[in-house]
Parts: structure tokens; C-alpha cells; sequence
């Protein structure tokens, strides 16, 4: 916990916009300057829903204007916790600590992102894609797909970017990401319009296999989702060898390395460890977490 130290703020944060979407998501945009100033695609905050619920909830940070001084999440009511963080309304204000753990890692020598986002674990993505428009390290190519067998939480559309190698049918986006020029394409097997009908898993197998092999060494896969996808993930990067980040999600209480409650397995160069998810992570390298043998 001590490398963290001081890293890690406590803001009163005031509550801007509250947005509802189908599936009961909502948006929450928070004003948390010393958070958006230090976040980092991958980081998480962790929220008090409620005065009356001593523990908090870890939400990871959907945007962060850092001159602006605001943050953004996006959450599922799936509890007694998140069902009080709907009923709040902007000019309230809540408490929270952030950002925390240690996020994604670009490497210039591979510009082509594939950023893989699934139900929940679409916002890490989103992040991500936005500090692409901004860094100047590289040429980015990045492609954002995301993944969800419920109604996305926002209004898709055809998208106004080619993407040559997905398939034809697909052709829904996230029009925040086409606005900042960024590719995304969905999935899912609810039959939604404009998707690929799937597993948003397929539809990055089938981008990746259309690739040259000079496109594809230029790859690297960031993925943030459901435990079965992110194992999936790790397998198709695997099969086309390539690196590939994975940020967990997994249930904390005190989300600053105290409890390790949140520890997971992971393979280290000396040997099996447990690894906190909070402070440890919450991005991890594929094969650590997943490892893979095919056959």
C-alpha cells in the first residue's frame, strides 16, 4: 500500500449530470479535480452510494477532464448499493476515493489498439480511446468493440468510419467515439440492429484473422469485461500471438490494498502469487492472469 501513498485522494465530490439509460444504467459525471487530474484509462474510484451504506462501490472512471476538474462513470443498479447511487441527483454531492490502481500501459511500437469493452467493462475502453486522441507518442490506429446482451447504455448508430476488415452487418457504433474519430463496432446476441451477432470476443477474431501480418504486428489487445470474456480474450491473443492487457473487476471493501479481499492468482517470473486487483492492478498482463495452452 505504501507505493500508493499519496496517490490515492479523498474528494467531496459534487454530482454534475445523472443520466439514465435503458437496463437501468445511469452515467454519472462527478466533479473531483485532484481524481481527474491523476486518472489514468484503467483506474477505478471508489464511491459511497449513500450515507447509510458504510461500504463504498469501485465504478472504474469512464472520462476524466482533468482541466474541467470533472470524472465519469457508468453503472449497472445491480444491488442494494448501486440501487441508492441511482436515486442521487446532481447538486448532491458524494464521497470517494481515486483513482486507484495502476491502469493500461501504451506502447508506441504497437499502434494498432484493439480495445475490447463487454457490459460493464465498457468504460475502460472508452478512457482509453479518448486518451488516444491526445497522445502524440504515436500514429494510433485504435478500434473499440464492445460487447453487451443488454440494450447499450447509449443510442447506437451506423457509423460514418470504415473499419475494411469487420464484417459487413456490423455497422452500429458509439457516436461519442466516431466524434473524436475513434472506430467502434458492437456486438451482441440479442439481435440489436446494426450488430454483429455474437460474442464481441468473435467479432475480434474475425477483424484480427482479416488483418495482413503487418497489420497484425502492430496489435495490442486491452480488454476490460466479464471474467469468461477476458478469459476468452486471453485465448485469442494467444492464438495470434499477440500482447495483451486485461483490467478485473472484481468485489473490494477497502480498494487501497488494506483488506485483500480482492486478491486473485497470478503467475509472477518466480511462481504462482496471490496479487491484490485494487492496488496490484486492476490491469494485468493476459497470459498472467489466463494462462493459455492450445493445443
Amino acid at each position: 500500500m505504501s507505493a500508493h501513498r499519496g496517490t490515492i485522494h479523498v474528494e467531496d465530490g459534487l454530482i454534475l449530470q445523472h443520466t439514465a439509460a435503458e437496463a437501468r444504467q445511469y452515467t454519472l459525471r462527478i466533479a473531483a479535480p485532484r481524481t481527474a487530474q491523476a486518472a489514468v484509462p484503467g483506474s477505478f474510484v471508489h464511491l459511497r452510494c449513500d450515507d447509510a451504506l458504510p461500504m463504498r462501490r469501485p465504478l472504474s472512471i469512464m472520462r476524466a477532464a482533468s482541466e474541467a476538474g470533472w470524472i465519469e462513470v457508468l453503472y449497472k443498479v445491480v444491488g442494494t448499493g448501486t440501487e441508492a447511487l441511482s436515486r442521487r441527483r446532481a447538486g448532491e454531492r458524494l464521497s470517494l476515493l481515486g483513482p486507484i490502481g495502476h491502469g493500461f500501459t501504451l506502447h508506441p511500437a504497437r499502434p494498432r489498439i484493439l480495445a475490447i469493452g463487454g457490459g460493464v467493462g465498457i468504460p475502460p475502453m472508452v478512457f482509453l480511446a479518448e486518451r488516444l486522441t491526445t497522445d502524440r507518442r504515436a500514429e494510433w490506429k485504435p478500434l473499440v468493440l464492445m460487447g453487451s446482451e443488454i440494450p447499450f447504455p447509449f443510442r447506437a448508430r451506423p457509423s460514418r468510419m470504415l473499419v475494411p476488415a469487420a464484417p459487413p452487418e456490423a455497422i452500429a457504433c458509439m457516436p461519442l467515439l466516431d466524434e473524436w474519430g475513434v472506430p467502434s463496432r458492437l456486438a451482441s446476441g440479442a439481435g440489436f440492429a446494426g450488430c454483429f451477432h455474437g460474442y464481441v470476443t468473435e467479432l475480434a477474431a474475425h477483424w484480427l484473422a482479416a488483418l495482413s501480418d503487418a497489420e497484425r504486428a502492430e496489435v495490442e489487445i486491452f480488454a476490460c469485461g466479464p471474467t469468461p470474456m477476458l478469459a476468452a480474450t486471453a485465448a485469442l491473443a494467444q492464438r495470434f500471438s499477440l500482447p495483451c492487457q486485461v483490467s478485473l473487476e472484481e468485489y473490494m471493501a477497502c480498494a487501497v490494498g488494506g483488506c485483500a479481499g480482492c486478491a486473485v492468482e497470478v503467475q509472477t517470473p518466480n511462481g504462482r502469487a496471490m496479487k491484490r486487483v485494487c492496488v496490484d492492478g486492476p490491469v494485468f498482463e493476459a497470459h498472467s492472469v489466463f494462462p493459455v495452452v492450445l493445443g
